[in-house]
């Protein structure tokens, strides 16, 4: 992918990035042309949980943006091509079922991350990763009952991507990460600078304890 290089946070590394040509930004904050249906229908709370369904939970406000991630660390740990992860403030991800398991887990960063899992059956349903910590989860969303309704807003470290896997062409894509003000909605940054206290305040304990 050819373009003007960038860079841009991503589990708390500041990263190289390129814009694939003819994905223009709007002034409103998003990619020109992207596929909007996910914010304009009325399709929440949404339902899911894991294969033994044990962990239940509902997604009771639309996502902050969905990832379609391909690189190495996503698939390796999903065992497919690609993990497709909505991000949503922890406040609108309800648990209605049996406690998860947290399992901390090595990122590429080397500062980890926290998969929630499935106590019986092990199910990966969302994660935590340390630029936000817990107040952003990471939800897998094959995990859904309904994961259809949940489409790629982007796709990002494609430069890794399987060869095989062909991207369509009205979805944006980036050969690693993306500047936020950039692709997400204005709806969503106002909603992230709402969360920002908290997560401050929890980079501040993080920072103390590695101290």
């Amino acid at each position: 992918m050819v373009g003007s290089p960038t860079t841009a946070p991503q589990d708390g590394v500041s990263l190289e990035i390129t814009r694939s040509p003819g994905c223009k930004v709007t002034a409103a904050g998003a990619w020109a042309g992207q596929d909007t249906r996910m914010s304009t229908r009325d399709i929440f709370p949404l339902e899911g949980g894991c294969d033994c369904g044990s962990l239940r939970y509902q997604l009771v406000k639309r996502p902050l943006i969905v990832h379609c991630c391909h690189c190495r660390w996503c698939q390796r740990e999903s065992g497919a091509s690609f993990a497709l992860n909505a991000l949503i403030e922890a406040d609108y991800l309800i648990d209605s079922g049996a406690t998860p398991q947290i399992v901390d887990t090595p990122s590429e960063s080397g500062k980890g991350q926290k998969i929630a899992r499935c106590a019986t059956c092990y199910v990966a349903v969302w994660s935590n990763y340390y630029s936000a910590g817990p107040v952003i989860r990471f939800l897998r969303v094959g995990t859904l009952d309904e994961p259809d309704q949940l489409p790629p807003d982007i796709h990002i470290f494609t430069r890794s991507k399987q060869p095989w896997v062909i991207l369509p062409k009205d979805v944006p894509a980036v050969e690693i990460y993306y500047e936020r003000e950039a692709v997400w909605s204005a709806d969503s940054l106002a909603r992230r600078l709402l969360i920002q206290p908290r997560i401050d305040a929890y980079q501040s304990t993080r920072v103390a304890a590695d101290r």
